[in-house]
């Protein structure tokens, strides 16, 4: 097993989905991992270890296991099935190892509260782990991507201000000399 840390909890701004980003403690990988929005404010919150006045699901958890005399040992992303990511919260009862079916957010969101460490299955890492690219100078000597040598070059600059430039024409401003200067009405003079 792979031991991974949370790298980071992103937002998509065009989707409830949140992505929890994982790393590889003794490499370079990156796992992406979409969750859903409730369960990526359970990580976060418990990566800030914030105290709730009351227990949320996940401490709600943590608190059962430790009733019963479990403790946490670690949680385990063990599988990948038709892009479904699969896991175990791992925890000792009395000797004996229990493997506890699991979302991986809700595993996650638990190894948090629990201190415990985040493991991945190898082929899981092989299969759905990413690697950053370093960020290279157009003009710095070695190998280029083939996807970037394949594109024509494209003149960002002017294609990203036509959308301005396209607005600021629509505006219609003849009028606004015509308003007198006010301040705004919660503004004491």
């Amino acid at each position: 097993m792979i031991e991974v840390i949370i790298d980071s909890v992103r937002v998509n701004l065009m989707s409830p989905q949140r992505l929890v980003v994982l790393r590889e403690t003794q490499g370079e990988r990156y796992l992406p991992i979409w969750v859903g929005p409730y369960e990526a404010e359970a990580i976060t919150v418990g990566l800030q270890e914030v105290e709730m006045s009351r227990p949320l699901t996940h401490d709600l958890i943590r608190n059962i296991l430790n009733t019963v005399n479990a403790r946490i040992l670690r949680v385990e992303i063990i599988s990948l099935r038709e892009d479904i990511f699969y896991s175990n919260i791992v925890a000792e009862q009395n000797g004996r190892e229990i493997h506890i079916d699991s979302r991986p957010s809700d595993a996650i969101a638990l190894a948090v509260r629990a201190h415990v460490p985040i493991l991945v299955d190898p082929s899981v890492m092989s299969a759905a782990s990413i690697i950053p690219e370093k960020d290279v100078s157009e003009s710095a000597p070695g190998p280029r991507s083939k996807e970037r040598d394949a594109a024509p070059p494209v003149d960002v600059s002017s294609e990203r201000l036509d959308v301005f430039k396209d607005f600021i024409d629509k505006l219609d401003l003849g009028n606004m000399n015509d308003k007198p200067d006010a301040s705004p009405p919660d503004k004491k003079s």
